[in-house]
């Protein structure tokens, strides 16, 4: 029995010797001492000693039994400790790489059209001006020569919240507002949103829009394209074509349609053109004078021009956007290309 014990601790010993991973470790925990292990085999064998011999022989089982287990136990935090430096050294932090970007927005495209505009005609001498969206039928309308008689507000498709109050349907109400506050000379845009009855691939019934409004002495219509020629130069390109035509708004007279040449196609003609080679931009003419009576401004002494664009529209030709309902869905696959 003595012989079978140390020679069943010496195999151990060596077998133990050459472990190196904590699978081959356990395999020989299961071997040696698990229930039906060796040492386990080699102590069924005590009830066929004698009296005398059975209490020698089992202290000395006991004793392998322990110094296997502490040898075991030993091996194991050897392993692991080994295995945890190994990880350390291979998994290092080097503190001086950069941490991970959180993920930001990024700004709307009528945001960045905003400011481009506005950095613009900040260029030129404009401030921005503010309003309420929330605007009383006086301010968007009356005071801009539209009565509540006139066929013009026809064209407006106005959101009523009462009989004298609305949802601005033109950031025009800005320009009065502000000629109350301040005598000539004025020099404002007007960025804001509004708000009509019309909702399709290319109107919306809320949507953004720039105004521009400038009201001194000696100021012509020759100035008013002066302006705009320059402002849409700068945004769409040295040498982009710009013609007025005739029209009418009830706040301006003489009115005109301000053109560019399409961004599209050069000129040339294509299907976002219709094949004129032309695209509408903004509305423009000079300050009515039945509009500075409403302001106390002296029309025989002053004069002035004012221009509306809509942003959406703008965007849409800057971006190639070919449906302005994108502008308001949040879709991130959209947003995050600006």
């Amino acid at each position: 029995m003595k012989e079978k014990l140390e020679a069943l601790l010496q195999g151990a010993l060596v077998e133990l010797s050459t472990v190196s991973t904590e699978e081959t470790l356990h395999e020989l925990r299961v071997k040696y001492l698990g229930k039906k292990g060796l040492l386990t085999s080699v102590m069924k064998g005590l009830g066929s000693l004698s009296p005398e011999e059975r209490p020698v022989a089992g202290q000395m089982a006991n004793v392998v039994k322990v110094q296997l287990e502490e040898r075991l136990e030993g091996i194991l935090q050897d392993i692991r400790e080994r295995d945890k430096e190994q990880k350390l050294r291979n998994e290092r932090l080097d503190v001086t790489l950069p941490g991970r970007r959180r993920p930001v927005g990024t700004k709307h495209p009528v945001s960045l059209v905003i400011e481009e505009i506005s950095e613009i005609f900040a260029g030129l001498g404009f401030k921005v001006a503010e309003g309420p969206e929330i605007e009383m039928d006086y301010y968007n309308f009356e005071a801009l020569n539209i009565p509540k008689d006139h066929p013009a507000r026809d064209m407006q498709d106005t959101f009523f919240v009462s009989e004298s109050v609305v949802l601005r349907t033109h950031t025009s109400p800005v320009q009065i507002r502000t000629m109350l506050k301040q005598p000539p000379p004025v020099r404002i845009i007007a960025p804001g949103t509004v708000y009509r009855c019309d909702s399709d691939a290319t109107h919306s019934p809320m949507f953004h829009q720039i105004e521009g409004l400038l009201v001194d002495k000696g100021i012509t219509f020759g100035d008013l394209k002066g302006i705009l020629t320059i402002f849409l130069n700068q945004y769409f390109g040295s040498g982009t074509g710009v013609r007025l035509r005739p029209s009418f708004f009830p706040f301006t007279e003489p009115s005109a349609e301000v053109d560019i040449a399409c961004v599209m196609c050069k000129g040339k003609g294509c299907r976002i053109c219709k094949n004129t080679g032309w695209l509408e931009i903004l509305g423009a003419g000079m300050v009515d004078p039945e509009v500075y009576r409403h302001v106390s401004y002296d029309s025989e002494t002053f004069t002035g021009f004012a221009f509306g664009m809509g942003i959406e529209r703008i965007a849409m030709l800057r971006y190639g956007i070919s449906d302005m309902r994108l502008l308001f869905e949040n879709d991130l696959r959209f947003l995050s290309q600006f």
